[in-house]
């Protein structure tokens, strides 16, 4: 899917995208971290605490960006959520927000701290894959980017 002209235009205008950027990079160290935290409690039993912490502040994390998103999303497209040019992405997100959200339930319900490490790698799994078509849109819209500015250059050197 390209962005029409005018979906462009929004995007790039849009408060949220530069958030919506910056939130995505600091998801991504966290979940990095995280996953070493994960490695960490389940080869030696330790730092439990911490990866919890992380865990946790991934989560929030994504709250955070599918609030963001969704305002982002009627910027551009003009429907919060499941536009029709947005619609995969979204239901990838819904997949990470119900994986993240199982996580959580974990901890609140006070469950072993082996089965809440077991969801939060799901959570993680599941933020792989949320992640991955996002960074499938990013490229094609940078190339997209690309395109338009090279015919914009093209049309102006004639």
């Amino acid at each position: 899917m390209q962005y029409t002209s005018d979906q462009l235009r929004r995007r790039n205008q849009s408060l949220w995208t530069p958030v919506q950027a910056v939130a995505a990079a600091i998801q991504f160290v966290i979940f990095i971290i995280s996953v070493g935290l994960v490695i960490r409690f389940f080869a030696t039993g330790q730092g439990y605490e911490i990866a919890t912490v992380f865990g946790v502040t991934k989560v929030l994390l994504l709250y955070f960006m599918t609030v963001t998103g969704m305002a982002w999303e009627d910027e551009v497209f003009g429907q919060l959520f499941l536009a029709k040019e947005f619609f995969w992405e979204d239901i990838g997100n819904l997949l990470s927000l119900s994986g993240n959200t199982v996580y959580l339930a974990t901890l609140l319900l006070g469950l072993p701290k082996e089965i809440q490490m077991i969801a939060l790698c799901v959570a993680l799994a599941t933020y792989v894959i949320n992640f991955a078509q996002f960074a499938r849109r990013g490229m094609k819209s940078a190339r997209q980017k690309r395109a338009s500015a090279a015919a914009v250059n093209h049309q102006m050197a004639q």
